[in-house]
């Protein structure tokens, strides 16, 4: 079963970039809003918002509370969740892609790319 979150929820995450490096998504709600199980690999998440989250795992479950502006890391999982606030929820997850470790020998540009 597929269990990436853009194919579990597509109408919540959407991908923003993807390279052979990393896979870039935002990901959007309203409160009430919930999940469906979905796996994340290594990740760096950017709050955009403030929001309060309900994280659920096998049988156990978390509440989270984040600040807008945050910069987190975010160890590999599989988890569903639910926007228990009373704001949106805005945020960006950077992917990580195994294997994708570069030099910087391997580095032929200067300054950011396209795709």
């Amino acid at each position: 079963m597929d269990r990436d979150p853009v194919a579990t929820n597509p109408r919540l995450y959407r991908v923003v970039m993807e390279n052979e490096a990393v896979r870039v998504l935002e990901y959007r709600d309203r409160p009430g809003d919930r999940t469906t199980p979905h796996d994340h690999p290594d990740s760096v998440m950017v709050t955009l918002s403030s929001f309060r989250r309900r994280l659920h795992q096998d049988d156990r479950s978390a509440d989270v509370s984040l600040e807008s502006g945050q910069v987190r890391w975010l160890a590999a999982q599989g988890h569903a969740g639910e926007n228990i606030g009373d704001t949106e929820t805005h945020v960006i997850f950077v992917e990580l892609k195994a294997g994708a470790a570069h030099s910087a020998a391997d580095v032929e540009v200067l300054g950011p790319t396209v795709g």
